[in-house]
């Protein structure tokens, strides 16, 4: 079993949680979400936003809570070969209601099926909230470029 080493990020004022699956062994590595350089997530956000692609884990940072938004998985634990969704096994969600009680969450946004999946198993009858699934920002998903994801991210996120 492994353990999600990296805590939630968010603040009182976020408004839409976005929650993936599980880090990749280079988010584990780095201690932060979406870790890998090949992961669309900050670049597609960093369009939304209006704003450079952050370059470290403070940019990060502050693109997330400047513009509302908190950040976790739906896994707290699983068994996983790699960092491939396809492997996760055994899984422990994550207690979402640590964000929940404190934000002011008006959305829930999954990034890819894998985390719609076990979002809508472990976590959709705790809190209440459907999740909208977006399409992964994983290399993996090629049929999206990175243009079509960064224009559908962004008409999803609309409160």
């Amino acid at each position: 079993m492994i353990v999600h080493p990296i805590k939630p990020l968010f603040n009182r004022e976020s408004e839409i949680l976005i929650l993936g699956s599980f880090p990749s062994v280079k988010s584990r590595e780095e201690g932060f979400f979406y870790g890998h350089p090949q992961n669309r997530f900050w670049r597609v956000m960093a369009r939304i936003c209006d704003v450079p692609v952050p370059k470290n884990i403070e940019e990060k940072t502050n693109l997330i809570l400047k513009n509302r938004f908190a950040l976790w998985d739906v896994i707290h634990s699983c068994e996983i070969e790699g960092s491939a969704d396809s492997t996760i096994k055994n899984v422990v969600p994550n207690d979402l209601s640590i964000i929940l009680d404190t934000a002011k969450i008006k959305k829930i946004l999954v990034n890819g099926k894998k985390a719609e999946s076990l979002y809508k198993k472990y976590l959709e009858k705790q809190t209440g909230i459907k999740a909208v699934c977006l399409p992964s920002t994983s290399p993996a998903n090629a049929s999206w470029s990175e243009d079509r994801l960064a224009a559908y991210w962004k008409e999803k996120m609309e409160i």
